[in-house]
């Protein structure tokens, strides 16, 4: 792999994005979602609701809000590659599909005023942040 690239895991928000995502509290003991700080309360709400604005978005392109994930991450750059995890051959379809999307100007800003830093709430709860090798 060519230095400077970035692989992108859970590109799909662990489940926001794919509407499957619940409250802290909710999952199994040792899901790390327990204690990310995007699944806390007041973050996840947040994150809940941007999730169905980027739906409502997708909805208007006639497009998956996976699909519309996934074309933002295209968008940024040739350095960055996305690893979408699936158990279901439709979803990889669904997913190969973000390829096809255009999105626009206006599309982007869109995305950005939603999601202006990215996700409610850090990525990892403090004392929690991987070390990549």
């Amino acid at each position: 792999m060519k230095e400077g690239r970035q692989v992108l895991y859970s590109p799909l928000g662990r489940g926001f994005i794919t509407g499957t995502a619940k409250p802290a509290g909710q999952y199994d003991a040792t899901d790390m979602r327990n204690h990310d700080p995007r699944w806390q309360p007041g973050n996840f709400e947040k994150n809940v609701e941007a999730a169905d604005r980027l739906a409502d978005l997708a909805a208007a392109k006639g497009i998956t809000v996976s699909q519309l994930a996934l074309a933002w991450l295209l968008t940024r750059g040739e350095h960055i590659v996305s690893i979408p995890g699936t158990r279901s051959p439709k979803h990889i379809e669904e997913n190969a599909g973000a390829a096809d999307v255009t999105l626009t100007e206006a599309d982007l800003a869109a995305i950005d005023e939603i999601l202006p830093h990215g996700g409610f709430g850090a990525r990892y709860a403090e004392g929690h942040v991987p070390t990549w090798i």
